[in-house]
């Protein structure tokens, strides 16, 4: 006979967890909309000011479905658990590479944030052959994310001519440093955490 599996916590929330329309998984759904919308604003129009808030927006709406998915239980879902991540790597290859584009961020910058996604990318075969989908994110992995996002729209809004500008383009500048550093280092612990999944764990493993 076969054995059937039985979440311990009662059909119920197997349900709730396959959840497709919930709060934040709507707040991903329109940020990822908006991506064109700030590629045309941005590249098209040459409209920086609205390009700056639709960067100021999406970067609200992440922390805000977060915020709800962990306080309401009916509101997380494992659609959400995907989605999320995914519109933030989005943004954050489109957004440096746009900006480039444009001539507000060196090309070595992108090359670099794009070279640490495409190192730790490499990495998902490796994974998947231990039964692994992905790592957990680490807390500086979190950090690295919201210094990088904050500084890019105050880097983009630091391009106007005023002694204003000027100010915010050096704090925006101080974010992406600081952002850069946790976002390599991440990138480090992130590295590490494979080396030790394949020293402990057999190819073949299952992921839990």
């Amino acid at each position: 006979m076969a054995e059937t599996s039985v979440n311990p916590e009662g059909p119920g929330v197997d349900r709730q967890r396959d959840r497709v329309l919930t709060v934040p998984n709507a707040l991903s759904v329109i940020r990822l909309v908006l991506v064109p919308v700030f590629l045309y604003l941005l590249l098209v129009a040459h409209a920086h000011g609205w390009a700056v808030g639709v960067l100021m927006f999406s970067g609200a709406s992440d922390w805000a479905d977060g915020k709800i998915a962990r306080l309401f239980d009916n509101q997380s879902s494992r659609l959400g658990e995907l989605l999320d991540p995914a519109v933030d790597r989005i943004y954050m290859v489109v957004v440096p590479v746009a900006m480039a584009v444009a001539g507000v961020l060196p090309w070595w910058l992108v090359v670099v944030l794009l070279g640490r996604d495409l190192a730790l990318a490499a990495t998902l075969p490796v994974l998947r052959s231990r039964g692994l989908s992905a790592l957990p994110v680490t807390y500086v992995g979190k950090a690295a994310t919201f210094a990088l996002m904050s500084g890019l729209p105050l880097v983009l809004l630091g391009q106007y001519d005023a002694l204003w500008s000027r100010v915010v383009l050096a704090v925006g500048w101080g974010f992406l440093i600081w952002g850069l550093a946790m976002y390599l280092w991440s990138g480090l612990l992130y590295l590490v955490q494979v080396v030790m999944v394949v020293r402990t764990m057999p190819t073949g493993s299952p992921g839990s």
